[in-house]
């Protein structure tokens, strides 16, 4: 994919107002909100889409533009303001980001955004790009008639029936033993189209994070190894020897060739799973990739000398992308409106004095207006000059919040 014309908008760079360039966000939540701090840090102004009066993001940007994401008045609104735009979230209407992209640089660009849309495009592309690495998907079925159902192999079963859009945090997923089981899943499902993924053993859960630019070039974090509760991330590790170093290695290698496949131009992370193959390390299973920051790169904003966010400001722009380095261990724990709330669902201020208190604690709170569990509220980032002593605190911290089923693996 090539830049287009009005490429790069560097810093300093101002509009016929003379006001400063401003960088657009589809999406008002938390990403948005940290993608406009990294773009503000850099003197650009900012504009959100979000149709929430309260977004997180909208409060904090210079413009907020509430409409709906494919409401033809906000995209012109949003066109009119912006030298380029990005998305927080996977599921903005692609057809809204091809809108965009006649008026201004839009990344990523709404065909890499339409792949991650859809889990039966998806798996087309990891299986045509991933292998190159020597990685590959779980062994899976695509279920979108009756017929599809029947021919399901046997050998697929027992697995995870997921829908092939507008599934994440564990939504639209139900695990099925057998074939009765599987038809009254996707009967429960209502029939739409699904994916059928191979039950394998887990040994462990991983992302990597990378960011190209307009021209191709590429950099990325190393990868993180991650924790997940109730189909929620709840805890990541990045230091050193989180991961076996070959294992590691396919990872990058492989979420590179994902993105050059498919040209795309801005942060994308592809989460991987570890099977236990017989093996000392285990085997590679690319699972499903987000066209956007994520959660699990949290940890970037304080253990790494360049963030997610800033080489999510970087691509967009055409700005030179610098190869990150992380500086200390650092382990992130996933902050759920629960903690706001006591064992008997009582009300409660989580006791930020205390957490607060630790060694290299960072806190990050979204500015969300209502805690509710199940509700990502902030992360806190433990960092430090060794890896036992960053586990150790990060326990600490995951038994003063009460955090569930995390306390031995932070």
């Amino acid at each position: 994919m090539s830049a287009p014309a009005s490429l790069p908008v560097f810093p300093g760079t101002f509009d016929a107002a003379g006001r400063p360039a401003t960088l657009g966000v589809m999406g008002g939540g938390q990403l948005g909100r940290m993608f406009v701090h990294a773009a503000q840090r850099l003197g650009y102004f900012t504009a959100v889409l979000d149709p929430d009066q309260q977004s997180p993001a909208g409060r904090v940007s210079h413009h907020h533009i509430a409409f709906a994401y494919g409401d033809a008045q906000g995209l012109a609104q949003l066109a009119a303001v912006c030298a380029a735009v990005t998305t927080e979230f996977e599921n903005v209407p692609a057809s809204a980001l091809q809108t965009l992209a006649g008026s201004c640089p839009v990344a990523p660009g709404a065909a890499a955004v339409a792949i991650a849309q859809d889990r039966i495009q998806e798996k087309s592309h990891f299986t045509a790009s991933a292998g190159v690495a020597g990685v590959t998907c779980a062994p899976y079925a695509v279920i979108e008639t009756p017929d599809q159902l029947k021919a399901v192999p046997a050998n697929l079963l027992p697995g995870i029936l997921k829908t092939a859009r507008m599934g994440y945090d564990g939504k639209g997923q139900m695990r099925v033993k057998d074939r009765n089981e599987l038809a009254a899943a996707w009967a429960e499902l209502e029939h739409v189209a699904c994916v059928l993924e191979k039950m394998l053993p887990l040994k462990a859960e991983c992302s990597v994070i990378v960011a190209r630019g307009w021209d191709g070039a590429i950099v990325a974090f190393p990868p993180q190894r991650n924790l997940h509760v109730d189909g929620i991330l709840a805890v990541t590790e990045v230091y050193e020897g989180n991961m076996p170093p070959a294992l590691a290695a396919r990872a990058q290698a492989a979420t590179k060739a994902i993105a050059h496949h498919i040209g795309y131009v801005g942060v994308l992370c592809v989460e991987f799973f570890v099977i236990d193959d017989g093996s000392a390390d285990g085997a590679l299973v690319v699972n499903e990739m987000a066209p956007r920051p994520h959660n699990s790169g949290h940890y970037t904003m304080d253990a790494c000398d360049v963030s997610q966010f800033d080489l999510q400001v970087h691509a967009m722009a055409g700005l030179p992308l610098p190869a990150p380095r992380q500086h200390s261990p650092a382990i992130m724990l996933n902050l759920l409106g629960d903690v706001w709330f006591d064992a008997a669902g009582n009300a409660r201020t989580p006791d930020w004095q205390a957490v607060l208190a630790l060694p290299g604690a960072h806190l990050h709170l979204y500015g969300k207006s209502e805690a509710r569990p199940g509700r990502k509220m902030g992360h806190l980032t433990i960092t430090g000059h060794d890896v036992a002593g960053v586990r150790a605190t990060a326990r600490q911290a995951a038994s003063i919040l009460g955090l569930p089923g995390i306390k031995d693996a932070g």
